[in-house]
């Protein structure tokens, strides 16, 4: 249990009176030295459940029992049983995400955490959840402009009649090959251009870029944390939406998502492996 004896000791809130109560999912195939100081980061800022749909490394014995032993995690394993109930979902049926069936790579790990999240919903309304947030094992989520650095605040002060709240990304931005800790090792980010002047992001995109098309290497439309209610439905990995409404959601000025974007080369195999494709050395 390599990395847990850090976190003996620490005081986590176990008081089933907290409100509001947060949920995090995510699908990962990511190492326990990885796991271990995200779920914890989490914790302290007021996250109280996880549901982690396990693959690959993650799923192996030796991960999955130090993460069981940790209170408020749930952990779903890859099964054919899993898979079977997958499969009668009623996405597959829906034109939302229809383009991305029977695609390999990309659009098959889009397919299937949009199924992993629908599945987490339904658990997140059963443990009585009042957020859910969808978030990579790369990514850690900065209440900024909250009082204490606390998502619980955050949350706790978005108007009763908000559904959806945005968190904007920012992506690292890696000034050394040999990182082998990204959370402690990586400290610069891209800002997000929803969070800039727009002369800012237009006037220095060229220096920002770095010769790439694009501003950010992945993804640019940030995250949200949704009100667990009836109707919900994925809406790809970014958002939720809701079978009977459209979702009123608002963005956040200064709370982010800190994306810690393939800063070891180990990612972009990491990822690959979470696929149903031949593995090649491109």
């Amino acid at each position: 249990s390599h990395g847990i004896s850090l976190y003996r000791g620490w005081s986590f809130d176990s008081d089933t009176a907290i409100t509001p109560k947060i949920c995090i999912t995510g699908s990962t195939s990511a190492s326990l030295h990885q796991i271990l100081p995200w779920l914890y980061y989490h914790k302290v800022i007021g996250v109280s459940h996880f549901i982690l749909f396990v693959e690959g490394e993650a799923a192996k014995p030796a991960v999955t029992s130090v993460l069981e032993s940790i209170r408020g995690v749930k952990i779903i394993y890859r099964t054919k049983e899993l898979k079977e109930q997958q499969d009668r979902s009623r996405i597959w049926n829906e034109t939302w995400l229809s383009g991305f069936f029977y695609k390999p790579c990309n659009y098959e790990l889009f397919v299937k955490q949009s199924l992993n999240m629908e599945m987490a919903i339904v658990m997140a309304r059963e443990a009585g959840m009042d957020w859910i947030i969808h978030l990579d094992t790369d990514e850690l989520i900065h209440p900024a402009g909250a009082r204490e650095y606390s998502l619980r605040r955050l949350l706790l002060d978005v108007p009763d009649n908000v559904d959806m709240v945005i968190f904007p990304n920012y992506e690292s931005s890696v000034e050394r090959d040999d990182i082998k800790d990204p959370f402690t090792e990586v400290s610069m980010f891209k800002k997000n251009y929803d969070h800039l002047p727009k002369d800012t992001y237009f006037g220095l995109y060229k220096e920002a870029t770095r010769g790439n098309p694009n501003y950010f290497l992945t993804y640019g439309n940030g995250k949200s944390a949704a009100r667990v209610q009836e109707h919900m439905r994925p809406n790809g990995a970014h958002r939720w939406h809701n079978y009977m409404k459209s979702p009123n959601e608002i963005k956040l000025e200064e709370a982010a998502i800190l994306h810690y974007t393939y800063t070891k080369f180990s990612d972009l195999t990491s990822r690959r492996d979470r696929c149903g494709c031949k593995p090649t050395k491109e």
